[in-house]
């Protein structure tokens, strides 16, 4: 570790520890199961544990930038989807808007929010007895950023102006949904993978690395209740290495710095993510160094959650089957290995059903065959990588301090 020693680090951890977190656990145990979630549902085998699990949803057109290599995304019927639904009400309580919460999706102008798809959709998750999760307040990504900000003229103080402008954001999301969210993602990929440095967009320009300090202190004032999450995807491969010591460098700096983070979002894109489409195998692994990783960020009182689970087999051969088999090996392996730690405390997928991926709309298989990243199929038939997730929540231990409940 490099800019507080271990020692440091447990203290926190400890003085964490001691602290709990409790509003977080109080709040996923007030959550009843609802009238249509069955013991045997993901989150029915979830809740034995006093785990939770839920889903990200979408609705209507993402508004998005295309991403580099990216195929047009025509998924705007996600929400309208009656089947989508009643399998969220069915396996899930915990709901995060997939892309409405985004900058480029509530904030068309420097001017103006539009809440309408994102309200549309929390609306749907309390009418059904789920809990929502805020995905984001910021998503430190130039490319992903709405293109009035990246050209936005912060004038000749231009430190105050964005910090004002990032306050005032945060404090209208937060306020216009108050206890209604229970946790946010307050800042999205912050780190150049390659590098590990900082992402220069629009607000690091302006602050630099405070920017970080900044957003959370300011969610802690307007979401005093609400899990403050660091959210990014690094991950178990070797490409990962210098993303995963960023990541702990940030950390380590908030910690250092009394930022109020209570946890990090792995986001859990697992499988082929770095190989050529006719590689027939997934990414390498490198568990010892992940779990070293984990460790380091547990020990740092920090807590855990899988915020965007779903498994790649782009570079998969073979038919449905053989490509089904693979997907549900791996997700239960990582899996298996995450909920090993009692720091975790709910699991997200980032879709249901493989039809309505967003990994159908990024580099596409050399077989032009559609993804099978999700645990249920096109026809909404449950896949082995469903039984393989419910095999894993059965076995996993239950979690301290929070209820087990069907």
């Amino acid at each position: 570790m490099s800019e507080i020693s271990r020692r440091d680090c447990m203290a926190l951890g400890l003085a964490a520890t001691a602290a709990g977190c409790a509003p977080v656990d109080s709040f996923l145990d007030s959550l009843a199961p609802g009238p249509h979630t069955a013991p045997d549902s993901l989150d029915g085998l979830a809740r034995s544990k006093g785990l939770r699990f839920g889903n990200a949803l979408g609705s209507g057109p993402s508004g998005a930038p295309i991403r580099p290599g990216a195929l047009p995304d025509t998924r705007s019927d996600q929400f309208d989807d009656e089947k989508l639904r009643a399998l969220m009400i069915a396996q899930c309580s915990i709901l995060v808007p997939e892309n409405e919460l985004k900058w480029y999706a509530l904030r068309r102008t420097p001017t103006g929010f539009d809440f309408g798809r994102a309200d549309k959709l929390i609306a749907f998750a309390e009418a059904n007895g789920m809990a929502v999760r805020g995905h984001n307040l910021l998503w430190n990504r130039a490319k992903y950023s709405p293109p009035w900000l990246e050209a936005y003229d912060f004038g000749p103080n231009p430190r105050a102006a964005a910090e004002k402008m990032l306050r005032d954001h945060i404090a209208t999301v937060c306020g216009r949904y108050g206890k209604r969210i229970f946790s946010y993602d307050v800042i999205n990929e912050t780190i150049v993978p390659e590098t590990g440095e900082l992402e220069q967009g629009a607000f690091t320009r302006a602050l630099g690395p405070d920017v970080v300090d900044i957003a959370f202190h300011a969610a802690r004032e307007a979401a005093p209740h609400a899990e403050l999450v660091y959210n990014d995807y690094m991950g178990w491969e070797p490409r990962s290495e210098k993303h995963r010591a960023a990541v702990l460098r940030l950390l380590e700096r908030m910690k250092k710095n009394g930022v109020p983070i209570d946890t990090l979002g792995v986001q859990s894109h697992i499988g082929s993510n770095s190989r050529p489409n006719t590689d027939p195998a997934f990414s390498e692994i490198q568990e010892a160094e992940w779990r070293r990783f984990l460790d380091e960020v547990t020990g740092m009182g920090i807590d855990l959650a899988i915020t965007e689970f779903d498994v790649n087999d782009r570079g998969v051969s073979g038919d449905f089957a053989t490509r089904d088999k693979a997907v549900a090996a791996l997700g239960r392996d990582y899996l298996a290995m995450m909920l090993s730690y009692p720091q975790l405390r709910y699991v997200m997928a980032w879709g249901m059903v493989d039809k309505y991926s967003w990994l159908q709309h990024t580099a596409p298989r050399s077989d032009g065959l559609t993804k099978r990243p999700c645990p249920y199929d096109e026809s909404f038939q449950p896949k082995l990588l469903r039984k393989a997730m419910a095999d894993v929540l059965r076995a996993a231990p239950a979690r301290p301090g929070m209820k087990a409940s069907l």
